[in-house]
């Protein structure tokens, strides 16, 4: 079985947490909980922000519990606050 690669994108305050561009790898599978504990351990600064965000692909909201099973992009969009 061949890893997929994952295109991380985020907007708001977790995108300033983060390298502008970030990949990582996974196997087809791979739920994004699991993906996004990888992504913690790699960027420590990050955790509470991406822990806190909802996550996305294409125009879709989707579980953590989801499993990724090609490559694909992943958007984190932190929470928003307003009145």
């Amino acid at each position: 079985m061949h890893d997929i690669l994952i295109q991380i994108e985020a907007f708001g305050a977790v995108k300033q947490a983060l390298p502008e561009t970030v990949q990582m790898q996974c196997l087809p599978g791979t739920a994004i909980a699991d993906l996004l504990l990888q992504l913690n351990h790699s960027y420590p600064a990050a955790a509470a922000l991406v822990e806190r965000c909802a996550c996305a692909i294409g125009e879709d909201i989707v579980p953590r519990q989801q499993t990724l099973q090609h490559s694909t992009t992943l958007v984190l969009l932190s929470p928003v606050a307003g009145g």
